[in-house]
């Protein structure tokens, strides 16, 4: 199998966390739990809730293993941007592109391929009003397409716009990672059936972890 185009983290990237880890502490005091449930070796693929740009910077930050990600095309247009982004294993998508999407779950397979780990968020875009909208199939594509291992992950207060309804406040900062979603029984099902299946069952991981309400429909693009 070849090795993917796309740079793996580097030194920055490890740099950065070890930066970023006690400064995330000290601003939200974040709780972590579940770290075990992240395979040491092989393929994994992060699926989490989207709350707001803050869980782009937790997921890395605290996974036990490195993570890639989709970063927007734009912010690798300066030199310094570019190297940067690169070096902590982002992968640039243009999202104005009618290919974009196609793209990016190619992207993906390209990491988890290599036996890596990949971050994707399946609602799309980040709720607005912290409900759970429903998860699209690009997620379910990757996991079907490569064997990943597929490890929930529930954000709880990282958008720090949203109040308990009861008190007012915030809810405290949490990333709890779950246990694998078993998708091996969906192998020799057709292949739209399969990914609505996986697709339900990776929400339904998630919203066990997060406790956030189900909303109907597909999250609004925000271009987040």
């Amino acid at each position: 199998m070849s090795a993917p185009s796309h740079a793996r983290p580097g030194p920055v990237f490890f740099i950065g966390r070890a930066v970023l880890r006690p400064l995330l502490r000290l601003r939200f005091r974040p709780r972590i739990a579940g770290r075990e449930h992240v395979p040491p070796a092989g393929p994994v693929l992060l699926v989490s809730n989207h709350l707001s740009g803050l869980d782009t910077i937790l997921i890395p930050s605290f996974s036990p293993r490195k993570v890639q990600f989709l970063a927007k095309a734009s912010l690798f247009h300066s030199r310094l941007g570019g190297w940067f982004f690169r070096q902590i294993g982002a992968i640039p998508v243009h999202r104005e592109a009618s290919s974009a999407a196609q793209a990016a779950l190619d992207a993906g397979r390209e990491v988890l391929a290599a036996g890596n780990v990949f971050a994707v968020f399946p609602e799309g875009s980040r709720s607005r009003d912290g409900r759970l909208y429903r998860g699209r199939a690009g997620a379910a594509w990757m996991a079907l397409e490569t064997g990943a291992a597929v490890v929930p992950v529930g954000l709880v207060g990282t958008n720090r716009k949203l109040s308990d309804p009861e008190t007012g406040r915030p809810d405290p900062v949490a990333v709890r990672f779950g246990p694998p979603v078993p998708l091996d029984d969906l192998a020799g099902m057709p292949a739209g059936r399969a990914r609505r299946e996986a697709t339900e069952r990776i929400m339904a991981a998630i919203q066990a972890l997060t406790g956030q309400q189900p909303a109907d429909g597909h999250a609004a693009a925000s271009g987040a």
